[in-house]
């Protein structure tokens, strides 16, 4: 049985390919992770974890935010009770300055993975808006604004839980 030595399987392949990915985003090489995560992703096409950084990474490293919000929805649709999905969404919709869906997407994390740190803390980063001090007007109207930053220097900017 030696001849099984030093061979790989494909799903080695793409477990070595999805750990160098991590390691070069880390090291914030966004490029060189993106083309590890698309070989892991060719490798395993249903893994929720390749899926969600092929899908963070394209909209990081080419702006191509539709396709990483597909990718990363498609993720948690595989998984969902991975907090680490729900981040990587969740920073696609940051990236793409849609702050809203950002923090709706980590408020479901929250429900369906569980109360993470990682979750809550990436919402005090975001930084969670107050509903606007009059309902009745739009939340830029200058009144709804000159009183929220009253508001905001006499209690403080909002926690999350």
């Amino acid at each position: 049985m030696s001849h099984w030595i030093g061979t790989t399987t494909p799903a080695d392949a793409g477990m070595v390919d999805f750990k160098e990915c991590l390691r070069r985003l880390r090291d914030g090489n966004t490029s060189d992770a993106l083309t590890h995560a698309r070989r892991a992703l060719g490798v395993a096409p249903k893994n929720p974890f390749y899926l969600s950084y092929t899908g963070l990474l394209a909209a990081m490293e080419e702006r191509r935010f539709a396709d990483g919000e597909s990718l990363c929805r498609e993720a948690i649709g595989v998984k969902c009770n991975h907090a680490q999905l729900y981040l990587n969404l969740a920073e696609v919709y940051h990236q793409a300055g849609r702050t809203s869906d950002a923090i709706d997407t980590l408020e479901k994390g929250l429900v369906s993975a569980g109360r993470d740190f990682r979750i809550r803390r990436a919402l005090e980063k975001i930084g969670l808006r107050r509903g606007p001090v009059l309902p009745f007007l739009h939340r830029s109207h200058p009144l709804n604004r000159s009183l929220g930053k009253w508001r905001h220097r006499m209690s403080g900017p909002t926690q999350a839980e």
